[in-house]
């Protein structure tokens, strides 16, 4: 059964590295590249899977396919602590036929952006290696 992983986070540092911790604590298997949502996107999805307000909004988001079985993925999440919100949403949910028909659409995740590292005396700019 397919599934997704919709990340929300405040920055898309935090997206990337929740990326990364779903693969390599969680061993939770992609089956493609993540892909850049936008975070209203992702807010409406979270609103509609608890079926309730939220009160915070996100500032990034990205969604990726999973080949992990959704209650294996959601055993496996309550196992690790990733710095961003991730909500499975399988096809129980009301919203999945839609994100199933927007995520072809949807951009691929840039996991490869410059970030600053401040110092004292430089600023540093580093390139932050995804390997999803």
């Amino acid at each position: 059964m397919k599934s997704f992983a919709v990340i929300r986070a405040d920055t898309n540092l935090k997206v990337h590295t929740t990326l990364l911790d779903l693969r390599r604590y969680g061993r939770i298997v992609f089956a493609g590249p993540p892909k850049s949502m936008s975070p209203d996107y992702a807010d409406e999805i979270l609103g509609k899977v608890i079926n309730r307000p939220l009160k915070n909004k996100c500032n990034s988001a990205a969604v990726v396919s999973l080949n992990t079985i959704p209650s294996v993925a959601i055993g496996k999440l309550t196992k690790i602590h990733p710095p961003a919100h991730v909500v499975i949403v399988s096809s129980k949910h009301e919203i999945y036929d839609e994100l199933v028909e927007n995520f072809e659409i949807l951009p691929e995740f840039e996991g490869r952006k410059p970030i600053m590292i401040h110092s004292k005396e430089e600023v540093n700019v580093q390139e932050i290696a995804a390997d999803y």
